[in-house]
């Protein structure tokens, strides 16, 4: 897992639209939102475009914690296996703690059976 730095700051904009969310639905699109932030600056050669939290598996809530051991980002037109341990402040916009693995691409002829797209 990665080291723990500090979260990644995100615009007033992206904000107003994660307030309009359900607290829980806010808590994953921010962690989502973060885990593309932490790989495209620390992990060489990737840029993600979107993450999904429950492709393999559902995110397991803590109150302010999500372990998403099962999500997926998407980089260069490839998928690839994503795990992540995200805890928000009681807003849910707020990252307090960030740690995640990348994993093995995903195979194209998988993308079907787990609702991946181009």
């Amino acid at each position: 897992m990665a080291a723990p730095i500090a979260a990644h700051a995100i615009d007033s904009k992206v904000a107003r639209q994660l307030d309009a969310l359900t607290p829980e639905e806010r808590r994953e699109q921010r962690c989502d939102i973060e885990a593309m932030s932490r790989i495209s600056k620390e992990e060489k050669g990737f840029r993600p475009d979107k993450v999904i939290a429950y492709t393999f598996s559902d995110p397991i809530e803590q109150g302010n914690l999500i372990k998403a051991p099962g999500a997926v980002f998407r980089s260069g037109g490839d998928w690839y296996r994503l795990k992540y341990k995200c805890e928000t402040a009681e807003d849910g916009l707020k990252v307090m703690s960030f740690d995640y693995k990348v994993g093995a691409k995903v195979p194209r002829e998988k993308w079907q059976e787990y609702y991946l797209y181009d």
